[in-house]
């Protein structure tokens, strides 16, 4: 017997999905990624066989008699999607079987959990209706921000059952659904702790994975409607020629120009379709006219597919500095600004010092400025200033 085979089932269905949540955050075109898709897809799989094989779920059961260790492996098939739908493909009629395998993966998903009765009927009817259905552009949208707002309080929930569990920092927050889901399982590789027996815990965990199924319910949703586009793209795509199609076409292709006595003769122009002007001058079909330079033909070519705006050519903190440097930011003010001593209180106060090293120049300084002021008020008579505003 294997080392796989000998692992218990939460261990693996845990590595598995640790393994899946990893590769959601890596380029699904690199080789690493890949080895670690298959490696999961692998693992769920047999996670998959081992559920059947236990009988865990049965038709004749409600989702009260369901333990709560077990509710977490109702969610095998949506992992099984997810993975399939990461797994890279080379050519589209590949990839119409790998979205084949994910939505009869997702519709096992969805049928389970309804059969179930998990989802309450406004949550059913939230997600059954698909947005692309909806013709009108601004119902659609409210249809989204709905769905939207529903998700986003769902998450919050398990967020802080996740905190009551103390299983996440109050900081953190799981990058996939799939580690969510992950949290549901024993950290550890042995049977669970006094903690995890702890009643009060199961109840938590039992919540939280009812909340996480509503909340992968509707997603399932929405990746069988993404999946039936991505399918009539798919359909749409011109069957490409196999090679021999291409063998075949060419070699008969050459046969007839050997066998012909006369060539036809180049049909002329700059692009070989043809004339552009007759022998009066006038034109015989649409042309654009360009430089001539290499140099100008590429910059008229990259100006083709830009935006209509002027885009930024600076960070918003670079503008401020600028500002600054030039003195249109005008700093200070409020309470600190008010507490602080003006300049004529702070020369008050450094020429009373009597005894410091500073005290003597200060007092010079102060009596110079009171000197100064004295001098500009009798030149200068009360009001003379005031020319605009005589009343």
């Amino acid at each position: 017997m294997s080392e796989t085979i000998r692992e218990s089932l939460p261990v693996l269905f845990h590595r598995a999905l640790s393994a899946a949540a990893r590769a959601s955050n890596l380029p699904t075109i690199e080789d690493a990624t890949q080895g670690i898709l298959t490696t999961a897809y692998s693992d769920l799989t047999l996670v998959r066989q081992r559920v059947a094989a236990l009988s865990l779920f049965s038709s004749n059961e409600t989702v009260a008699d369901i333990s709560s260790r077990n509710l977490v492996y109702l969610f095998v098939p949506y992992a099984l999607a997810e993975v399939e739908n990461r797994m890279r493909t080379t050519n589209p009629r590949e990839r119409l079987e790998r979205i084949g395998r994910a939505q009869t993966l997702l519709r096992e998903f969805i049928s389970r959990l309804e059969a179930y009765h998990i989802m309450s009927e406004k949550e059913k009817s939230l997600y059954e209706q698909k947005a692309s259905d909806i013709k009108d552009p601004t119902k659609r949208r409210e249809f989204k921000i709905k769905q939207y707002k529903a998700e986003k309080e769902l998450k919050g929930r398990i967020e802080a059952l996740q905190k009551r569990r103390h299983q996440i920092p109050a900081t953190s927050e799981p990058s996939s659904d799939l580690e969510l889901i992950a949290s549901l399982l024993p950290s550890q590789m042995s049977a669970g702790t006094a903690d995890e027996e702890d009643s009060d815990t199961e109840d938590i965990l039992r919540e939280t994975a009812l909340l996480l199924l509503n909340l992968t319910y509707g997603q399932a949703q929405g990746q069988l409607e993404s999946a039936e586009q991505e399918l009539e793209l798919l359909h749409n795509i011109p069957p490409s020629p196999s090679p021999q199609e291409d063998i075949r076409t060419g070699k008969v292709k050459e046969e007839d120009d050997m066998w012909k006595l006369d060539h036809p003769a180049p049909s002329g122009g700059p692009d070989n379709k043809g004339p552009l002007l007759d022998s009066s001058g006038k034109p015989l079909r649409p042309f654009t006219i360009l430089p001539a330079g290499s140099t100008d033909r590429a910059r008229l070519q990259a100006q083709v597919f830009r935006p209509d705006h002027r885009l930024p050519t600076m960070t918003v903190d670079e503008y401020l500095e600028i500002e600054r440097q030039r003195g249109n930011i005008i700093t200070g003010g409020g309470p600190q600004s008010e507490a602080k001593l003006t300049t004529d209180e702070q020369l008050q106060l450094d020429s009373e010092m009597d005894g410091t090293a500073f005290a003597l120049p200060r007092a010079e300084e102060k009596r110079q400025k009171d000197e100064k002021w004295a001098q500009y008020k009798d030149t200068h008579p009360r009001g003379a200033g005031n020319t605009m505003n005589r009343g």
